[in-house]
């Protein structure tokens, strides 16, 4: 099939991107250069107009507007990448840019920086942005009293303060990636109140779409920003909360869905047969884990967390619930595609004999553990579970896998039990994974594990701008957390996720889950 007339039938929704693709690269094109083609074909004749409905895996009906609050890919999706606009964005690169203000640079080492407010950008009531928005949208998460599960990227904040169409941000040390860690998720802009507070409760925002319904755990409906900055391309968004893969994958088949998160592997294939139907699978940062709470026994003894990490077949559950999808975890959760990674030593490979000897220098003949999981912590995870027990038995280790209700696992399991299937969708600085997950200060450390050295080491880190000394920091940081914590990181996933042929996307972004969590911005309907 001649290029030209395989560009018109990817316009025209008769051909798929892995269709055209693999016409293009048995004709001598590159896949990289036939990605391209694909994407300007499919926005060549892209519509505005129509709803976007997307089904995922996360949501529960304890979510709120409260970004302070955000805890699952639901409302990072719903709430941030539809409704909101961050101060920065990590671009398909993995670099960071400018979102919701047009510039930023450092001063004083790194200690001071200067963020320059977006020209013309609005809330959705009309009001114009202003520096007092963006400090008071920060300040929600400070406070001695503060909850929130952004506190530990703010807290090196010193003072905030407004200068003309500047917010500056002064900061306890100087940090080389500081602007990295405003792009996350929990930290969009909000209208700041008279008493200078921010005002989360209205849902209004600055984003590509405007709240129209929010059904905590049931859905959420946005109509489109006719003022937005860029542009966007359906009149309507859709974001429901379908925890149950099987749920997800019929509603796509029926076309009662455009898009589903999570594909169960197990049906992979199937889908991949589908007319009208096409499959994306993404290298990203996300892993799943199984952590331990290091303050509470038997997990307070290293030898005891470490024969756990000898007592799982990571190759085994990659291979029998991934379908051999991903990479399997040295208990690290750094990706190595990511600056300043390291595989730290030794591997944490299956060996019952090691994990014997390990509960035997603990001072145990075995163990009795229980493990609670669900597939809300991510898609697979109790049949990995079970395989972990089954594995670990060999070891003298009797784990008893415990099954919690999908609704509610993050307010009422995660941070509650003591041994806990969870997820993270990582983070693409090593600063920002290990501040946020496991520095003794943050309110997310689900290990509890706090090592004065670790600790001491990544705030060292953050403020060095000798690229070579940073290196070695963070290298030490990982081999400690890889030998001491409390994370059983087993399994580096991909983002597995399909659509109908009726949406269309560009280059998808690796940094998170569905398309960096901006679906409703960067895909469009296809003519």
């Amino acid at each position: 099939m001649k290029l030209e007339r395989m560009m018109t039938e990817v316009s025209r929704a008769k051909l798929s991107r892995r269709d055209f693709i693999r016409c293009a690269v048995a004709a001598g094109m590159t896949a990289s250069a036939a990605q391209v083609l694909f994407t300007q074909a499919a926005k060549a004749q892209a519509k505005k107009g129509g709803k976007l409905r997307v089904a995922l895996g996360h949501g529960s009906t304890t979510n709120t507007l409260d970004p302070a609050n955000y805890l699952d890919n639901y409302m990072a999706t719903f709430a941030w990448g539809t409704l909101s606009n961050g101060m920065t964005e990590v671009d398909k690169s993995g670099n960071i840019t400018p979102d919701l203000v047009e510039a930023f640079e450092p001063a004083e080492q790194a200690r001071k920086w200067v963020f320059k407010t977006r020209k013309g950008a609005t809330f959705h009531n009309g009001k114009n942005v202003t520096p007092a928005d963006l400090i008071a949208s920060i300040r929600h998460h400070l406070g001695e009293n503060s909850k929130s599960a952004a506190k530990s990227l703010v807290t090196q904040i010193e003072e905030l303060k407004e200068d003309g169409d500047n917010a500056i941000f002064v900061l306890k040390a100087g940090s080389a990636d500081f602007p990295y860690l405003l792009s996350d998720y929990r930290l969009p802009i909000m209208p700041a109140k008279d008493n200078g507070e921010a005002d989360w409760e209205s849902g209004i925002r600055t984003g590509p779409y405007i709240l129209d319904r929010f059904e905590p755990g049931v859905t959420g409906t946005a109509k489109r920003n006719p003022n937005y900055y860029r542009d966007t391309w359906f009149d309507e968004v859709e974001i429901l909360s379908v925890p149950d893969p099987a749920a997800r994958h019929a509603a796509l088949l029926t076309g009662d869905v455009d898009y589903i998160d999570r594909v169960d592997l197990k049906t992979l294939e199937q889908l991949k047969a589908q007319s009208g139907i096409e499959v994306d699978q993404i290298t990203g940062y996300g892993h799943n884990v199984y952590s331990m709470n290091v303050t509470v026994p038997p997990f307070d003894n290293p030898d005891v967390r470490n024969a756990l990490k000898y007592a799982i077949d990571r190759e085994e559950i990659l291979k029998k619930v991934y379908q051999g999808i991903g990479a399997v975890g040295n208990d690290n959760p750094i990706a190595q595609s990511i600056k300043f990674a390291i595989n730290p030593e030794p591997v944490h490979k299956y060996d019952p004999e090691m994990a014997k000897s390990l509960l035997k220098k603990a001072g145990l003949s075995d163990l009795k553990v229980e493990l609670s999981t669900a597939d809300a912590a991510f898609t697979g995870a109790v049949d990995a579970a079970v395989l972990f027990s089954e594995r670990a038995a060999a070891a003298g280790i009797q784990l008893k896998v415990v099954r919690e209700a999908d609704d509610g696992y993050w307010d009422n399991v995660w941070l509650k039990k003591p041994f806990v299937a969870s997820f993270w969708t990582g983070r693409p600085t090593v600063d920002w994974m290990l501040t946020f997950a496991y520095a003794a200060d943050s309110n997310q450390n689900e290990t509890f594990w706090k090592n004065p050295k670790f600790n001491e080491l990544l705030v060292a880190a953050r403020s060095e701008l000798d690229e070579k000394k940073r290196a070695e920091m963070y290298a030490e940081c990982q081999q400690l957390l890889h030998t001491d914590g409390g994370v059983i990181n087993f399994l580096f996933e991909k983002y597995v996720s399909a659509h109908t042929t009726k949406v269309a996307h560009g280059e998808l972004h690796s940094n998170l889950d569905v398309d960096g969590f901006k679906i409703a911005q960067r895909w469009w309907a296809v003519a």
